[in-house]
């Protein structure tokens, strides 16, 4: 059986370490625990790992944030995997900091990543991890906001926050997107 994790996030020096890039820093974790390295590929950097007799393909898509779902389809097709075996990690402004919340599918709530890939795979009907980035911004700075950096204590807080989605993607991979949801949500 064959997954693919796709973290959301911008490329770039002027990116890292922003509240829009957590899908990448999550999966940078990821790929740290599980000892693989990130190569730069078609459409985005991938790696790859076993688990429990799976095998997980986890990709950050350079095609920038609002153009994920090119990266996206195109991996799923080409991997031959239905979108049931897809998980999406993201940045999301209506959780509280560090909330991180699993659903089987859903809206893309604004989020220009999430409507790409909607656009492009056809539908919402796959499961993502939404990352709590807060919504500490003034009205008409929610871009801004998003593309600014974490905060000192938020950065202190962090990679807490980032060990338990790993956490959560290892379940999605073993359990499935339901039970997943009942142990986390």
């Amino acid at each position: 059986m064959k997954f693919l994790i796709a973290g959301l996030g911008n490329t770039g020096a002027e990116y890292e370490l922003t509240r829009h890039n957590i899908g990448f820093l999550v999966l940078d974790m990821l790929a740290e625990k599980q000892k693989t390295d990130f190569e730069l590929t078609r459409y985005a950097h991938k790696a790859s790992f076993k688990y429990k007799g799976r095998h997980i393909y986890m990709i950050k898509p350079t095609t920038l944030m609002n153009l994920s779902g090119k990266a996206v389809n195109y991996w799923l097709k080409e991997l031959k995997l239905k979108k049931k075996n897809l998980l999406v990690v993201t940045d999301d402004i209506a959780l509280p900091f560090g909330k991180l919340r699993t659903r089987a599918k859903g809206s893309d709530a604004g989020h220009n990543g999430l409507r790409n890939i909607d656009l492009l795979t056809g539908d919402n009907d796959y499961a993502r991890l939404r990352f709590g980035i807060g919504n500490e911004y003034h009205n008409g700075r929610q871009v801004e906001y998003v593309l600014s950096r974490f905060n000192e204590d938020e950065f202190k807080q962090l990679p807490q926050y980032i060990d338990k989605a790993c956490e959560i993607i290892l379940a999605f991979i073993a359990i499935g997107i339901d039970r997943t949801m009942n142990a986390y949500n």
